[in-house]
């Protein structure tokens, strides 16, 4: 079953003429994902690949081909326009990969979403989501190192997402659905609201937790895990030896305060009763034992 995509789910992509969105695009073709539209300004009659209608605007290519998911590969100056023209087409489910997005313009586009809340919006800066059982992928990630199970993943670190997967398809374990939220300081979807799915989905057995320094976002997940959430959770935060101050990589991995380190962070996470990881090189082994450990029970 999975999280956010399924069988179901018809993708438009915004930008898919463009060298970056085009190459995505294919690739989350050849995946096997429905890709039913593309969205480029000026562009509108022109065919992608043969078979995918290019439109001017979200309006009519939701009209015509029935999209639910919007894929964003628009410049960082016009992205938030992008995922304000989806939503206001009613496209329930939005992945903004584009980095470098203002961050004035992702505050006023949260207030912006707040106006339409059942609209979800995944990013910006993030690898994407994918459900490898329904064949779906919708971003960037390699879908080759992808297996069907019953794993979640949930992570701020593109890179280190893919790297999780590659470790728990080495060792057999398949992934229920993998989502990675980006690493900005305004996102669109928490930690909190991912692990709520996971929490509902019974085809998720185990979540894998990835966070960083900044911010305070693994702490609202610690305390949800400790109030709510019932399955395993095996959690690696990197970022331990940053500098205050410094940013590390990703425009929110800047330690500002105490909360934002690392180690409050590990210490949250294992107060709620997560399998803490120590070091990215053991994410397979830590969640293959939490899964042995859930098996035994």
């Amino acid at each position: 079953m999975g999280i956010l995509l399924d069988q179901n789910s018809r993708i438009l992509v915004q930008g898919i003429t463009g060298k970056e969105g085009g190459f995505h695009a294919r690739a989350c073709m050849a995946y096997g994902t429905k890709v039913v539209a593309g969205v480029t300004p000026g562009k509108g009659g022109q065919v992608f690949e043969g078979k995918v209608p290019v439109f001017d605007s979200v309006e009519d290519a939701v009209r015509e081909t029935g999209a639910n998911v919007s894929l964003i590969f628009v410049p960082a100056p016009f992205a938030a326009d992008a995922v304000a023209e989806s939503a206001a087409c009613g496209v329930p489910l939005i992945a903004c990969i584009t980095e470098g997005v203002p961050v004035q313009d992702t505050v006023r586009l949260s207030r912006y979403l707040e106006r339409h809340p059942q609209v979800r919006l995944i990013g910006p800066n993030c690898p994407g989501m994918i459900n490898p059982g329904a064949r779906c992928k919708v971003g960037i990630m390699p879908g080759s190192i992808h297996r069907p199970g019953r794993v979640g993943v949930v992570s701020r670190s593109g890179t280190l997402t893919y790297e999780a997967v590659g470790q728990l398809t080495g060792l057999g374990i398949g992934q229920s659905s993998c989502v990675g939220i980006g690493g900005d300081p305004v996102i669109g979807t928490s930690f909190v609201e991912i692990l709520k799915l996971y929490q509902a989905d019974p085809e998720t057995d185990l979540v894998v937790f990835i966070g960083e320094i900044g911010g305070n976002m693994e702490q609202e997940a610690a305390a949800y895990v400790a109030r709510e959430f019932t399955k395993p959770l095996c959690a690696l935060i990197v970022g331990a030896t940053a500098p205050a101050g410094k940013r590390m990589g990703h425009a929110g991995a800047i330690i500002t305060g105490e909360g934002a380190r690392a180690e409050n962070k590990v210490a949250a996470l294992r107060q709620a009763g997560a399998h803490i990881i120590p070091s990215p090189a053991e994410i397979g082994s830590v969640t293959q034992a939490a899964l042995r450990q859930r098996q035994r029970r």
